[in-house]
């Protein structure tokens, strides 16, 4: 799971990296005179190295909307402004300047990493893949974009293997016979109600049996006799084969509380 907050920092590295190339004195105010006062990148820079949020919402954001700013101090803007968004939980728009950031120039491996944190949690893997693989394609040794697109590929794999048994119960409908077992394959609650019980019944046989078989065969045989009440009772008027299933599987995952 993706460690909440690492994004941000890793933005604010990026963003006193970029401002650390300008010099000090730009950093003061009147340090000189100049040509266009409007594009100036200084308060800019000044709010971004300082961590002022707010002041880095008003003023970076005026740096980028003047037209006369040149493309190198909108860029650092840009990034200064989506890590306020990103600290903010404001997702979408984080989302929105560092893609205007890869428009102008798509070789920063940090932003396409930066992006696919943000892909990542507003839920949108595909797209967080994506930017971590363009992230390690422009900079192969990028050790967060590493460290995420294995995180993610992982993720994306147990996935994947949950929605090939998703609403399968844990034994084959196609050789189905008895009616109870029709009845949990037509029904997708009970089906996933089966095949959950069966697994915690394998996890917490399994866990007894390591400390002493005869538990472990006990549990077994409870279980066993389980399926033999479910199998003589499903069709019975008083018979609530959901209910049974759920008891049987909370009973199951106070065992393995144990």
């Amino acid at each position: 799971m993706q460690r909440r907050g690492a994004g941000p920092v890793r933005k604010a590295a990026v963003v006193a990296a970029l401002w650390g190339a300008l010099s000090c004195a730009a950093f003061a105010a009147g340090s000189g005179p100049a040509t266009n006062p409007q594009a100036d990148p200084a308060p800019c820079a000044t709010a971004a190295v300082s961590g002022d949020d707010d002041r880095i919402v008003a003023v970076c954001g005026a740096l980028i909307d003047n037209e006369k700013t040149s493309q190198a101090d909108r860029i650092k803007a840009l990034i200064a402004r989506a890590g306020v968004y990103d600290r903010k939980d404001m997702i979408d728009r984080a989302i929105d300047d560092d893609s205007t950031v890869l428009r102008l120039d798509p070789s920063l491996a940090d932003i396409y990493n930066a992006r696919g944190e943000l892909w990542r949690r507003k839920g949108d893997r595909p797209s967080a893949l994506r930017d971590f693989g363009a992230a390690l394609k422009l900079d192969p040794d990028h050790a967060a974009a590493k460290a995420n697109y294995k995180a993610l590929a992982q993720e994306l794999e147990r996935l994947g293997a949950l929605m090939a048994v998703n609403n399968k119960p844990s034994f084959n409908c196609a050789t189905a016979r008895r009616a109870v077992e029709k009845a949990i394959c037509a029904n997708p609650d009970l089906a996933n109600l089966d095949r959950e019980i069966y697994a915690v019944n394998v996890r917490v046989v399994g866990d007894a049996t390591r400390d002493d078989p005869r538990a472990g065969r006990a549990l077994q045989r409870e279980q066993d006799a389980f399926l033999a009440r479910r199998n003589a009772g499903f069709g019975q008027p008083d018979y609530d084969l959901q209910k049974e299933m759920r008891a049987r599987l909370d009973h199951l995952r106070a065992i393995g509380k144990h």
